[in-house]
């Protein structure tokens, strides 16, 4: 049996957990996830452990926050104005809702606190400063060189 390599398109199903192992993602169970090793699409984490790995092989890696949804950043909680941010609908404290940016861009934030005027928003990943478990399963590999046979 050969490993994938830089190029091939590997099909990976997939189960995030965290410590307490709440499972907070997974690839739907009929649709593997695609992606091309080496084409910067997947966690480098990824890439690395799908590598060392064979067809129907299962395995799990940790990856620390800082190789997973970063460290968490108390810099970037804000409190703002309740009317700057143009909130639709009656948003609680936990929700997470799309804000404009200064410049045009959007964000997806968590709200924090909420009253009449204000608003704590916080601009960081759900699970920034967590500890995430991937349990991945090598599908199907499809080796470049079978591609390139197909085109010809």
């Amino acid at each position: 049996m050969r490993y994938p390599e830089t190029g091939d398109t590997v099909f990976v199903h997939f189960i995030a957990r965290l410590d307490d192992g709440t499972v907070i993602e997974e690839s739907e169970t009929d649709r593997p996830v695609e992606a091309v090793l080496g084409a910067g699409t997947i966690n480098p984490s990824f890439d690395e452990a799908l590598r060392e790995m064979e067809e129907g092989e299962s395995k799990t890696i940790t990856l620390p926050p800082e190789k997973a949804y970063g460290r968490y950043n108390k810099r970037l909680v804000f409190r703002l104005k309740r009317k700057k941010l143009d909130l639709k609908g009656n948003p609680h404290e936990g929700d997470l809702v799309r804000v404009s940016l200064p410049g045009g861009k959007n964000a997806l934030v968590t709200i924090r606190a909420i009253d009449e005027t204000k608003v704590t928003i916080d601009a960081n990943h759900p699970h920034a400063g967590e500890t995430i478990h991937y349990t991945l399963t090598l599908d199907r590999i499809v080796f470049a060189e079978e591609l390139e046979e197909l085109k010809t």
